[in-house]
């Protein structure tokens, strides 16, 4: 006599009726997402950007973007003014349909509004960073920078990783043309004069 093995003679009919309901952000909607809808939509991963009305999602970060986030971080916040405060992994709001995460910003302290806030205004930020990752590289070199500059943010940080220390490509709004222009491209030590005085010696990423 044979016998049905278990898993055929006792699988439940109603595991697909208890399968639960997809959340509302793995279909977009037709138009696109907008910017509030960041702050609405429940179970998105962390450090979920909006470019474009399309929810970008964030992989998982290398040590090198680590440690060059921690770097650049603690060296603008030793320098910052009084009047300025140095944010991690905000988003800002550019647009109904453009809500970016910029690694690290520069603000103007009565930018911050609440212990609450999840965004800031562009005409907050003084200064926007990008550690660029295989991943993003269309996003953080072409796209995001015209995000930023058509906004009129004023300052701009592309870093690259090259041969295991990073390099900082710098670059000043052109407030006419609404577009970035190379303003110098920083090696061993990033120094420069605007938004502030900023001296971070970038071979300390070797000391992390």
């Amino acid at each position: 006599m044979s016998i049905a093995p278990p898993h055929v003679a006792e699988a439940p009919d109603a595991d697909i009726s208890e399968t639960e309901p997809l959340p509302s952000w793995v279909i977009p909607p037709a138009e696109g997402f907008t910017a509030d809808d960041l702050d609405r939509l429940r179970g998105i991963p962390p450090h979920t950007e909006l470019i474009d009305g399309t929810l970008v999602f964030v992989s998982p970060q290398t040590r090198f973007h680590a440690l060059v986030m921690f770097l650049l971080e603690r060296g603008l916040r030793r320098t910052a003014p009084a009047d300025m405060r140095v944010r991690r992994e905000m988003t800002v709001t550019l647009g109904k349909r453009q809500r970016p995460e910029p690694d690290l910003i520069v603000i103007q302290a009565d930018g911050d509004k609440d212990m609450r806030q999840t965004t800031y205004r562009p005409e907050d930020v003084l200064l926007a960073v990008e550690v660029v990752s295989a991943e993003s590289e269309i996003r953080d070199r072409e796209r995001k920078p015209q995000l930023y500059a058509g906004a009129g943010i004023p300052h701009f940080w592309r870093v690259e990783f090259a041969e295991g220390r990073p390099v900082v490509y710098v670059y000043e709004l052109d407030p006419a043309t609404r577009t970035y222009g190379i303003a110098g491209v920083h090696h061993d030590r990033l120094k420069v004069g605007v938004p502030f005085d900023i001296d971070i010696d970038l071979g300390e990423i070797d000391e992390l």
